[in-house]
């Protein structure tokens, strides 16, 4: 655990006793063959109920630091967040789908996992 001193330090203006947020945008990116019986690459429908039970479920409109338990010991920076976002994923979707999870914390900023 930090201090107030060195939260201050390494995180600035996104130190805040109140917490810190933002409307991140997720984009998981799944790639592989096409099945020629489909001509799907993974069904899409599938792909947004796991993503919408798995993912926005626990994490929309919460404090990340209090109300998800994966970062009740982990700082939910970015980069942590997709992380976590690709394990619980990776964990429901067929190993052989390729899974890359993309999200922005701002229209310039965002993060990709793995890279």
């Amino acid at each position: 655990m930090l201090s107030v001193e060195e939260n201050k330090a390494i995180f600035g203006k996104c130190n805040n006793d109140n917490f810190h947020g933002h409307n991140y945008e997720l984009i998981v990116k799944v790639t592989g063959f096409v099945d020629p019986l489909t001509g799907y690459v993974i069904d899409l429908k599938l792909l947004s109920d796991a993503i919408a039970d798995e993912v926005i479920s626990r994490f929309d409109h919460k404090n990340l630091n209090l109300d998800v338990i994966e970062f009740r010991e982990l700082n939910p920076t970015a980069e942590n967040i997709t992380i976590v976002i690709y394990d619980i994923l990776r964990a429901k979707i067929d190993k052989k789908y390729e899974l890359k999870i993309m999200l922005y914390e701002t229209e310039r900023n965002y993060v990709e996992y793995p890279a």
